[in-house]
């Protein structure tokens, strides 16, 4: 079954979901140190209003103990349960049955000392010495003006803000000490990379122009043989070079962008890897249109289709066919191969992402490509079936 898979392509995905990964797990943690730190704060800051509260309630149940006791004692004098307006009250008997309230809240914890409710109101518990007018439990209720807890919010915002951007600017020193060995390392081996190519340059050069310059039908057919055999591995040598100074060079490139005829370019680069497909043997089948014009770099654009025939040629069986298709604002490769897995498409455009071992190269060519189709804001569809083979389709507006 044919899997068609539109990319987004990006220059360096990997890179960046590594990074993002990192950056997603520190911020999780940053987040939840913040919340328990605040948490622990917030406990604390009302711990320590209840504690001031529970000094005055206190002398407000004295109060209120005295007058039950005098009640108590003067029941028949009185016979009114004592009110002030200062706060509510209510009395429970030693079996936690209401026996008289004033009390607005009608939940009452009796297993706790001093707790504010869920209708901001503060209770405060007060067991008497002895159980006048049969009260086990007095409970005291004031109103919570919450000046407090606004108050608290805003010590815990900017505390939360100031402290997130220490912890974001301590993580962003960390990142960098962090990679910068591998930073180094990395520059280390681009600069390695450019040293080598630089020398590879010449000598590449003079093997494709010298073999080329040579009449290969004026020469008998072993010796015409060997000379065929120099003329691919110069120009898959040629093809790495090509790769590798791209990408050295990717952000230092200033694109030279003008209206080609794509048409001939694509011409141009099948009668160039021809060689490399006589090989094994695989057959071109061209439907391509005349005069089909592109704005573009004129390296870039050959670099794309060369990197696609190269996958083509490579990944393609012995005696298979490459089709190529260009019309206007649509260019397609479909090649005879080994085809691919959903799973392997959506990794098919990572820089140094090899699904076959056994066949050459560093795994950058369609690295190239998504780069290269990024910065024209092409768009790339993918159809590949296992063992059937895959299309790559190029589309773009002019």
């Amino acid at each position: 079954m044919l899997v068609l898979k539109s990319l987004d392509i990006d220059l360096t995905q990997s890179e960046k979901r590594t990074l993002l990964g990192f950056l997603s797990l520190y911020s999780f943690f940053t987040i939840v140190i913040l919340f328990f730190v605040s948490f622990l704060y917030f406990t604390f800051q009302k711990d320590l209003m209840l504690q001031k509260k529970r000094i005055t309630m206190q002398e407000y149940s004295n109060d209120l103990i005295f007058r039950l006791k005098d009640l108590h004692v003067n029941f028949d004098k009185y016979k009114f349960y004592p009110r002030d307006e200062k706060y509510n009250s209510a009395i429970y008997d030693s079996d936690k049955t209401l026996i008289f309230s004033t009390l607005e809240s009608k939940d009452v914890n009796l297993n706790s000392v001093t707790y504010t409710t869920i209708n901001d109101k503060i209770h405060f518990i007060e067991e008497p010495e002895s159980y006048y007018l049969g009260a086990k439990y007095v409970v005291l209720e004031l109103p919570d003006d919450l000046k407090w807890l606004e108050k608290l919010k805003k010590e815990i915002f900017i505390f939360v803000v100031i402290a997130f951007f220490f912890m974001t600017f301590l993580g962003y020193f960390l990142l960098k000490l962090f990679l910068k060995p591998m930073k180094d390392a990395l520059h280390l081996l681009d600069r390695f990379i450019k040293d080598t190519t630089h020398e590879l340059n010449t000598p590449i050069s003079a093997i494709i122009s010298n073999v080329e310059m040579i009449d290969t039908d004026s020469l008998d057919e072993k010796m015409a043989k060997k000379i065929r055999r120099i003329d691919i591995g110069a120009k898959t040598i040629s093809n790495i070079y090509e790769d590798l100074t791209f990408l050295t060079l990717d952000n230092k490139i200033i694109s030279q962008n003008e209206y080609l005829d794509l048409t001939k370019i694509v011409h141009q680069r099948v009668d160039y890897f021809k060689t490399l497909a006589d090989v094994k043997k695989i057959e071109f089948i061209e439907d391509i249109k005349d005069d089909v014009i592109i704005f573009c770099d004129n390296k870039k654009i050959s670099k794309l289709i060369d990197n696609l025939l190269s996958n083509s040629i490579k990944y393609n069986k012995v005696k298979g066919t490459i089709e190529i298709t260009l019309k206007d604002n649509y260019l397609s490769i479909k090649d005879t191969g080994k085809g691919m897995s959903e799973e392997q498409i959506e990794q098919l455009f990572q820089r140094y992402m090899r699904f076959d071992k056994s066949v050459g190269g560093f795994g950058i060519g369609l690295n190239i490509v998504s780069m290269i189709a990024k910065e024209y804001d092409f768009k790339i569809s993918v159809i590949s079936q296992l063992k059937m083979g895959t299309k790559m389709e190029l589309r773009w507006e002019n």
